[in-house]
C-alpha cells in the first residue's frame, strides 16, 4: 500500500493506494503513529482520506480506520473519507462505518 499526504486548502489529505487488509493496516498504523505529532500541531482541523486507489478495506482495516480517527480526534481533528468507490461504500453501510466515519 502507498500512502502520501498533501496539505490542501486547509485540510490534510492522504491518499491511499492498494488495499487496507490485515497486512497493510499494520503499515497505515504505524504511518498515523509516526505522524501524531505533525497531526497535533497542524493548524488544519480536517485530515481526508482519499479513497481514489484504494481497492479494498477488510476488517482488519476498518479496525486502523477507527484507530486513526480516535487519535485525530484527541487533538480536535476530524477524519472523513472522499472519492470512495462501490464495494467499500457497501461494507462501510453495512458495517456501520457510514455513520462513524464522514463520506464526503
Amino acid at each position: 500500500m502507498n500512502i502520501n499526504l498533501e496539505k490542501k486548502d486547509g485540510k490534510i489529505i492522504i491518499a491511499l493506494e492498494g488495499r487496507l487488509d490485515t497486512v497493510t493496516s499494520v503499515e497505515f498504523n504505524d504511518y498515523f503513529e509516526a505522524k501524531q505529532e505533525e497531526f497535533a500541531k497542524a493548524t488544519e482541523d480536517e485530515v481526508i482520506l482519499d479513497f481514489s486507489n484504494l481497492e479494498y478495506v477488510s476488517s482488519a482495516g476498518l479496525r486502523a480506520l477507527l484507530a486513526a480517527k480516535k487519535s485525530l480526534n484527541q487533538y480536535g481533528k476530524n477524519l472523513s473519507v472522499t472519492n470512495i468507490n462501490n464495494v467499500i461504500k457497501e461494507v462501510f453501510n453495512v458495517t456501520g462505518f457510514g455513520k462513524i466515519i464522514k463520506i464526503d
